[in-house]
C-alpha cells in the first residue's frame, strides 16, 4: 500500500514538473505594421482598446484564441491582436541605457548611447551580444536587461 501511494506521488510530481517547464517558455513576437489595433477581446467585433503606431515593436504572447493572440508589452499594456498583424520576433527594447559598440566586445570602439525604451532591430546574436541597427547607428550591444527574445 505504501509503495503504491509513493509511486503515485512521484508520478504526480513528475507531471507537475513536466508541464510547468514546458509552459514556462516565453513567446515573443513583433508588430508587422506601423498601425496595429489592440482589442478588448479576441474578435473583430470587440472594441479597439488602443492602437500601436510602431513597426517592429516587440510584444509577448500570453494567450491565444483561434486567430487572435493576447499580448503584453514592456509597459504592461495588454490586449488582443489578430495574428495577421504579428511576425516572428526580430527586435528588442533595452530596459536600461546601453552602449553601442563597433564590435562585440567592451574593449571595442563605443559608437553611441542607446536609450532605454528604444526599438532596435536585431540582425544577428552571438553569445551575449546582438548586432542591431537603429535609425542612425549599427553596432553591437550586450543582450542583458532587454525586452524581447534573442536567439
Amino acid at each position: 500500500m505504501f509503495r503504491k501511494l509513493y509511486s503515485i506521488k512521484i508520478l504526480i510530481v513528475f507531471f507537475l514538473l513536466f508541464f510547468s517547464v514546458s509552459n514556462a517558455e516565453d513567446i515573443f513576437l513583433s508588430l508587422k505594421k506601423d498601425k496595429v489595433n489592440v482589442r478588448y477581446g479576441p474578435s473583430f467585433e470587440s472594441p479597439i482598446k488602443y492602437i500601436y503606431k510602431k513597426v517592429n515593436l516587440p510584444i509577448k504572447q500570453i494567450d491565444k484564441k483561434e486567430n487572435f493572440r493576447r499580448i503584453i508589452d514592456f509597459k504592461n499594456n495588454s490586449g488582443w491582436i489578430h495574428i495577421s498583424q504579428l511576425k516572428k520576433i526580430n527586435s528588442i527594447i533595452p530596459l536600461k541605457d546601453k552602449i553601442l559598440f563597433k564590435k562585440p566586445s567592451i574593449f571595442s570602439k563605443p559608437l553611441a548611447t542607446i536609450r532605454k525604451g528604444r526599438v532596435l532591430v536585431v540582425q544577428v546574436c552571438k553569445g551575449n551580444w546582438c548586432k542591431i541597427n537603429s535609425q542612425e547607428f549599427e553596432g553591437w550591444i550586450d543582450n542583458k536587461n532587454i525586452w524581447g527574445q534573442v536567439n
